[in-house]
């Protein structure tokens, strides 16, 4: 068989939820009950094989891997196009909400900021096709389940991509530590997407200079940078906070202090 592994318990039952297709999911003998039963559950209800086996089988399933005694396998995960994320947005009346990751190879920032994506209703995350964490195991189990309901598009290209972007609208703003420009003095209201760098090098030279403008986040201590997942967090509800104000606004209400 093949297919794509998801280990942990929010990962496989989020994925149940979300209707995706699995073709089988492993429980451990071990496992407490009250754990897996729920999950036992749903894969019944929706008709999907389940197995109990010895703990060691999830250990060769998925190593290094904190499973907590719950491995499915799932059909090979699909990618979306960019226009699918856009589409989105417009299906909900709301200005395209979209993070770029710029070589961001550590798994665990990428499902972290999916998390974050859903959380904050951001309408989809895009990948470039070389240098950057794809949808793994890993990536499944540290977005918690988010990554059945964030889209992400994986290009060839992420430069051409931000070109794409402009042309629908789109402004590009890239968070950058040497910026000038604060992100809680720049509007974030309108359609949005911010480009996250790569752990060490931040943004590359071409995509920096394909930004609109670039942003930092205030930084009081004496490290000079945050982590990938935690940027783009801190600008991600920033963003919700200015437009959340603005629908208020919009509405004839009162944005709170």
């Amino acid at each position: 068989m093949s297919g794509e592994y998801l280990a942990g318990k929010h990962p496989v039952l989020e994925a149940l939820k979300a209707g995706r297709a699995l073709n089988k999911i492993w429980l451990s003998n071990q496992a407490q009950r009250s754990l897996v039963q729920p999950i036992a559950d749903e894969a019944k209800a929706r008709g999907v094989v389940v197995q109990f086996v010895d703990k060691r089988k999830l250990d060769s399933l998925v190593p290094g891997v904190l499973h907590q005694g719950v491995v499915a396998q799932a059909a090979a995960v699909s990618y979306f196009d960019v226009e699918d994320l856009l589409a989105r947005a417009s299906e909900r009346g709301e200005a395209p909400l979209l993070v770029l990751l710029d070589e961001v190879e550590d798994p665990h920032n990428l499902g972290s900021i999916l998390r974050t994506a859903d959380c904050t209703g951001a309408h989809g995350v895009i990948v470039p096709k070389r240098r950057s964490a794809g949808l793994t195991a890993v990536v499944a189990k540290t977005s918690a389940g988010a990554v059945e309901y964030v889209p992400v598009a994986r290009v060839a290209n992420l430069a051409q991509t931000i070109e794409r972007l402009k042309e629908a609208g789109v402004w590009i703003a890239g968070a950058d530590a040497a910026a000038s420009q604060d992100v809680y003095g720049t509007d974030l209201t309108g359609p949005l997407a911010i480009v996250i760098g790569s752990e060490g090098r931040g943004l590359s030279r071409l995509v920096r200079e394909k930004c609109d403008f670039l942003l930092s986040l205030p930084m009081f201590g004496r490290i000079n940078s945050l982590n990938a997942s935690v940027a783009a967090g801190v600008i991600l509800y920033e963003a919700v906070r200015q437009r959340r104000g603005q629908a208020r606004a919009l509405e004839g209400g009162h944005a709170s202090p």
